[in-house]
């Protein structure tokens, strides 16, 4: 591990001091990064990495921008190009990297984008669907459509479409002949939970949908029942501390590469929350639930280790980086944050 080359990608809002994506070469063995350069584009509010490892992308004001991935990590611009409506907060892309799939919060769009393989360049809109509806609560975040995050299925058949304003999930059929995506069903959520966030095991059986307002996780078991998508529900496990009277809002969610843990964020009270994942049955374990030294932790990664992890401090503009005890339950701080303003995104990278 210690002789592999990581770099992460932090994506900031540029209406302060930053002017773009930050590039950190890691010390994966230590849990430490250092920061090289940053690379100017408008308000990264989200990142991927192409599963070649040759290409990023990123939203920006202006859709999407394309990034070849140079063999030192740095990122060398390609193009950009429109989404068909607003500004994008969540990319997603597909296992052949010929496809990418936008979210859009403002505007409850999902666009699929046609990608050029061979050279990463984004070759323009495919298709595109706008959320309808109305919310249960007059609050703005819930009386209307807000696309919060787009997954694929591990099968890659169906798009999920997280929308936190209508407290639901979309499942869109995916046709990638004809570049096209079908709406085919809808996973409910529990009313005003907002989910934001989703993600699944490594094995494809799993789950997990973060809700913002209910803070909590919800677990589901997944597959596929005469050509149409079956989510089961299994769990509902809080992210909140009893002990904690701060107001809470979950924020983020990860799971390690090897599917063994689930870790969340939580804004409001600044904590972070680790579970551990029974991966015969899917269901969650709370191993711990602490506080973190910075404001509004707006997103969270763990290190290619498993021992680290860091947490990107949205309002107190910092990344933190911690080291995991996982049979005490416990994580402590390593050194000193890293000053970055309004950090909001990762990717984490293995140099080939």
């Amino acid at each position: 591990m210690s002789k592999e080359k990581y770099v992460a990608y932090v994506g900031t809002y540029t209406h302060e001091n930053s002017i773009g994506i930050h590039l950190y070469d890691l010390d994966v063995e230590n849990g430490t990064m250092k920061e090289r350069k940053v690379i100017p584009i408008n308000n990264a509010s989200h990142l991927a990495v192409t599963h070649n490892g040759k290409y990023l992308y990123s939203i920006a004001d202006e859709g999407v921008q394309a990034f070849k991935i140079l063999p030192d990590g740095d990122l060398e611009v390609i193009n950009k190009e429109w989404i068909g409506g607003m500004r994008g907060c969540f990319v997603e892309v597909t296992d052949d990297d010929r496809f990418l799939f936008v979210g859009g919060y403002h505007d409850g769009r999902v666009s699929m984008m046609r990608l050029n393989p061979d050279n990463g360049r984004i070759e323009g809109i495919a298709d595109g669907v706008f959320h309808k509806g109305m919310g249960r609560c007059i609050a703005e975040r819930s009386s209307r459509p807000h696309v919060n995050c787009v997954k694929l299925t591990p099968d890659q058949k169906y798009l999920c479409a997280v929308d936190g304003g209508l407290d639901h999930i979309k499942l869109y059929h995916v046709n990638y002949e004809a570049g096209t995506i079908r709406n085919t069903d809808i996973l409910r959520c529990q009313i005003d939970s907002a989910p934001k966030t989703m993600r699944f095991s490594p094995d494809g059986k799993y789950a997990y949908v973060l809700c913002e307002l209910l803070n909590c996780v919800n677990v589901y078991r997944y597959e596929e029942i005469n050509g149409e998508p079956e989510f089961e529900f299994l769990q509902e496990i809080t992210t909140e501390d009893p002990k904690d009277d701060d107001i809470c809002s979950a924020s983020a969610m990860e799971l390690t590469e090897d599917g063994n843990y689930l870790y969340v964020a939580n804004g409001g009270v600044n904590s972070a929350v680790i579970y551990s994942v029974d991966k015969e049955t899917g269901l969650l374990s709370l191993i711990c639930n602490c506080r973190i030294s910075g404001e509004f932790p707006k997103a969270i990664a763990v290190f290619p280790d498993n021992k680290h992890f860091m947490t990107l401090n949205h309002e107190s503009n910092e990344i933190c980086t911690f080291g995991i005890n996982y049979e005490d339950k416990y994580f402590i701080m390593h050194g000193k944050p890293i000053a970055v303003d309004k950090p909001n995104c990762v990717a984490i990278h293995k140099l080939n």
